[in-house]
């Protein structure tokens, strides 16, 4: 009889995959001995893998250069990183090896491209895409960069008034790109997204604003779908109106030579994850082919900004099961010895699916639970993994620790949950450890921050001591 942790994971999914295998001490993710890490550092605790983010870097750069020699495109690939997913100076440090490029979302983003600038990770020929609505201090800080020399900045011009704004503050000539205010599925309470200019409004904004400019060129055309890069109907008759608006700008602004398409690629949220990115990237550049061909106009140089796929998939977080509560007849709660709304905030606020998995106890026999952090907050629960209607866990033992991890977290949930600050109900955020390979292959592993104390909560909070 299957009654097993390991032969539910067996018939369930093909297991074992790439980042995940069982070893003589557990569950390990990307060769790393997870209950070792917790044996070391204990638990509460989150990890990034530096190693992934390079990892996914050179995918993407493989399947765009397959692609441009498949399809004989013309134009040439360029990677950024969007840092909205993660500031972090080791996810930049990480990912500024791989010869890539910046997108900004706000003021303070242009202070951290300067610090790597001192360092030598930025240089004048990386190009620094600056997206967002730009308030003064942003304006501010994009002069100042483009001012000390950085011509390869490239405000993304996101309202009618970023043009005045930042000819008042760069002292000579600028490069520009528009965002295209993209509509949005019919899903969304609204039509139209709130970022950018509208397809109608691109013209004319171009001839009115742009055209007659000397200080100013038009470089890049910017597309990004909320959704994300799927091969849906939706997303195909966005990136043709998107096509469509290029041609025409090209045709009256010889300066245009770039399209940025934004991020969107998806990472794994699932063992049963599949997604064909060379498909996508092969299709794209066929349709921005075939659409410049009958306009008979060059194709533009593509630029993409992956957050996520770049930094999700290098994430995670462990804790401990610290009790169970059976609730009723049927409902059992096994409690995490942290929270999920401060620790995985996207669990919460939009009911985001990580990969979960346990750590030990894989030749257990499993049980059907509910799982619930620790504040005081009825929405403090993870209630099911993506591709089944509930959670299974090896049976919980008072005497048997029980370790659970959740994966490809990396992306979004320290900023959203605010790192270093407040916590809700004041649960403390857990340490967190970087984990890298050494030049021979060796797996290191490093402190990056403690667990939060009393003692920075009660200073944020104002008290004395």
């Amino acid at each position: 009889m299957n009654t097993k942790y390991i032969d539910l994971i067996n018939q369930t999914y093909y297991f074992p995959q790439e980042e995940f295998r069982l070893g003589d001490n557990g569950l390990e993710f990307h060769g790393v001995d997870l209950m070792a890490l917790v044996e070391q550092y204990g638990a509460p605790l989150k990890f990034t893998y530096l190693p992934k983010i390079s990892e996914n870097i050179n995918l993407a750069k493989k399947w765009f250069a397959q692609a441009i020699e498949k399809n004989n495109y013309k134009g040439t690939y360029n990677y950024c990183y969007c840092t909205k997913s993660s500031h972090f100076k080791h996810v930049l440090n990480e990912a500024l090896k791989n010869d890539i490029h910046i997108e900004t979302s706000s003021a303070f983003d242009i202070d951290i491209v300067e610090s790597l600038k001192e360092t030598g990770k930025v240089t004048d020929k990386t190009y620094v895409i600056c997206n967002g609505f730009k308030r003064d201090q942003y304006i501010t800080n994009i002069a100042r960069l483009i001012n000390n020399g950085h011509e390869n900045c490239i405000p993304i011009i996101d309202n009618y008034e970023e043009i005045e704004l930042l000819s008042d503050n760069i002292e000579g000539h600028f490069n520009v790109g528009i965002r295209i205010a993209s509509e949005e599925e019919p899903k969304f309470e609204f039509y139209t997204s709130r970022l950018g200019i509208g397809y109608k409004n691109i013209i004319p904004f171009y001839e009115e604003q742009i055209k007659n400019n000397e200080r100013v060129d038009l470089k890049m055309l910017h597309f990004f779908i909320n959704t994300g890069i799927r091969d849906t109907a939706y997303y195909w008759n966005e990136l043709v109106k998107c096509l469509k608006v290029y041609v025409r700008l090209k045709k009256i602004c010889p300066s245009l030579d770039s399209l940025n398409i934004g991020g969107g690629f998806p990472i794994k949220n699932s063992l049963h994850f599949e997604y064909d990115y060379q498909y996508m990237i092969d299709e794209i550049l066929n349709q921005i082919n075939i659409t410049c061909e009958e306009a008979d106009v060059p194709v533009p140089h593509i630029f993409t900004e992956f957050g996520s796929f770049t930094v999700g998939e290098s994430g995670g977080a462990i804790y401990e099961i610290l009790y169970q509560k059976q609730q009723n007849d049927r409902e059992k709660w096994n409690m995490i010895n942290s929270s999920f709304i401060t620790t995985l905030p996207d669990t919460w606020a939009i009911s985001k699916k990580f990969i979960m998995l346990p750590i030990n106890r894989w030749n257990d026999e499993y049980e059907r639970v509910l799982l619930g952090g620790l504040t005081c907050d009825s929405d403090d629960y993870y209630n099911s993994e993506q591709n089944m209607a509930a959670i299974y866990l090896p049976k919980f033992r008072k005497e048997k620790p029980l370790y659970i991890g959740f994966f490809n977290t990396g992306a979004y949930q320290e900023t959203i949950g605010g790192f270093g600050g407040l916590q809700h109900c004041l649960i403390p955020q857990p340490k967190h450890i970087l984990i890298d390979r050494d030049k021979n292959n060796n797996i290191t592993t490093k402190l990056f921050s403690e667990q939060q104390t009393s003692e920075q909560l009660l200073n944020i909070l104002g008290y004395e001591h």
